[in-house]
């Protein structure tokens, strides 16, 4: 196989021998001069659980490269842990870092131009953000991801990440002791692994496998099982012939594509940061995806899946019957299968799949619900919309009008609910953490899981312009636009207004008067939001709404 375009950069001509010097001062041989050059961009790292064995993968990719005659690359991008980055500052990088990502890459592969690249991510930020890259590049690429953790098990029962912050919740409300909470902190992860559920990280790798970009199985095969190694090796054999054959991302991150894994997001009930990702995904890819496009493709996709944290059934148990692929295989129709995969086309792949088991793939004519597991909601509250998580709201949930308790800030929501100050009836409502705001958008998982450990999540609301984990269940709709710093409505409301929540209707109304409403806006003062330096200052100043998917302005 010879060399292309990009590498030729470094190898080819006499004007070209320092490069090819300073390419012998790795150790590479003359023969290794004339085949193509292939990037292994992995997010392994000593701080994530989910990335602790990435290196191991990064090994097997590289393995598979040199087995299909290329010659790999390897260079680590940051990547954040969620959970350990929830509830202090951290929190407010996460989002943030998505856009680091991209540009850290973009940067090291303009630097240093390779012929292809296989990318290897695992958690939240990092998928989304080594995917915008892949677009902006545009060289052939494939993506492996780094697989989900298994279930751990706490007093006999199967728990995943968000069981943890509930336990923490039934704890204050003295429903467990310290050796219960104990437990939870010993067993509850077992293995390394993006998170168990279908949480936000596993979510973005199911559909990276559904857009096209990665082989079968790569959303749901877990960490620790040696098919994960074996596909790792054959997704670096396969990008060679993706160079050979010339395809690259911009082939495969098309309207099409995407519309595709817009249908499986919905009928597996993914996490709503989905919203987000793809919607910056599209704007890299110059894919024509909206919000509105998200809501009708949710009212027309029926809800196939429910896994934790809305039910007890975990990625593991959807790769043993299938995974990704028997989603779309049931989906039939829905999904276009005549759009080109870094395998051929979608069919191709799809023909091969397991047929829906009906218990953990629901079949398309006894689905779980007639419409998607996320809605897209509108109203004075939302102008511009915002996102629930639909498949996990509990039925009571669905419609209703609650009462407003109005919070600037996560700390002082949490607070209120662990000491008791949230009633059923109630909605918490917190501003000023949007994706200026926050700034970074940062996830509310604490007060979603403290209203669900305390038994509030069938009478208690929330709404936010900040963002969910995707270990969030109950009736939580965030993504809030415009958010309070770029005068949203959201800032206006008041302590015992009510707000109106109808998700089978797609509403979201604060009912107050525009005369009382005109009143509050005249004698309006924003509240002072603390004062960042740095990359948050800088991100602040960017940094595009939620209903665009918080990308940053040129």
């Amino acid at each position: 196989m010879s060399n292309t375009t990009r590498s030729n950069l470094l190898t080819e001509g006499e004007s070209r021998t320092p490069h090819r010097a300073l390419l012998k001062a790795l150790g590479l041989t003359d023969s290794e001069m004339h085949r193509p050059f292939i990037a292994v961009v992995s997010a392994a790292s000593d701080y994530v659980p989910g990335h602790a064995h990435l290196k191991e993968l990064s090994n097997a990719v590289k393995d598979g490269i040199r087995n299909a005659g290329g010659v790999p690359f390897e260079f680590c991008t940051i990547g954040v842990c969620d959970g350990l980055a929830m509830n202090h500052l951290g929190m407010k990088y996460s989002l943030a870092s998505r856009e680091v990502i991209a540009d850290s890459i973009e940067i090291m592969l303009t630097a240093h131009p390779l012929d292809g690249a296989v990318f290897i991510p695992n958690c939240d930020k990092i998928i989304p953000g080594m995917i915008m890259a892949a677009a902006r590049l545009n060289i052939p690429s494939a993506f492996v991801s780094g697989g989900p953790m298994l279930a751990g098990k706490v007093s006999g029962k199967r728990v995943g990440y968000s069981e943890i912050y509930e336990a923490v919740g039934k704890f204050a409300h003295g429903e467990i002791n310290k050796d219960d909470l104990k437990e939870y902190e010993d067993f509850a992860c077992p293995t390394c692994g993006s998170c168990s559920g279908m949480y936000t990280a596993n979510s973005m790798n199911c559909l990276t496998e559904a857009v096209g970009l990665a082989l079968s199985g790569n959303g749901t095969i877990p960490a620790v099982m040696s098919a994960r190694r074996r596909l790792a090796k054959e997704t670096g054999e396969l990008v060679l012939d993706l160079v050979k054959n010339n395809i690259r991302p911009l082939d495969i991150l098309t309207t099409a594509n995407l519309k595709n894994a817009l249908a499986v997001d919905m009928a597996i009930g993914a996490s709503s940061n989905t919203v987000l990702h793809l919607l910056a995904i599209a704007h890299e890819a110059g894919a024509d995806i909206k919000l509105s496009d998200i809501d009708a493709l949710s009212k027309s996709t029926p809800q196939l899946c429910k896994l934790n944290p809305a039910s007890s059934i975990f990625i593991e148990d959807l790769n043993a019957v299938g995974g990704i692929q028997a989603v779309m295989r049931e989906l039939g129709d829905t999904i276009n299968a005549d759009v080109t995969t870094i395998s051929g086309t979608q069919g191709t792949r799809t023909a091969k799949a397991r047929t829906a088991d009906g218990e953990v793939i629901h079949t398309i004519t006894e689905p779980l619900r007639k419409d998607g597991g996320l809605a897209i909601l509108f109203g004075n509250l939302a102008e511009k919309g915002a996102v629930v998580k639909q498949g996990a709201v509990k039925p009571e949930m669905m419609q209703g009008t609650y009462k407003a308790k109005v919070f600037n800030s996560e700390d002082e929501s949490v607070a209120a609910i662990l000491s008791g100050k949230i009633t059923a009836g109630d909605c918490v409502v917190i501003r000023y953490v949007g994706p200026s705001g926050g700034p970074g958008m940062p996830e509310m998982l604490a007060p979603t899981s403290a209203i669900a450990g305390m038994g509030l999540d069938g009478s208690v609301a929330l709404i936010t312009d900040g963002r969910f984990s995707g270990a969030t269940r109950g009736a939580a709709v965030g993504h809030i636009s415009p958010e309070a710093t770029s005068g949203g409505l959201i800032a206006y409301i008041e302590d015992g207004d009510d707000i109106e929540i109808d998700i089978p209707n797609r509403k979201i109304e604060l009912k107050v008067s525009q005369a009382k409403l005109k009143s509050r806006k005249m004698y309006f003062e924003q509240p002072t939001l603390p004062v960042y330096k740095g990359y948050l200052s800088r991100y602040r100043k960017i940094v595009g709404g939620a209903d665009t998917g918080a990308v940053l302005s040129d």
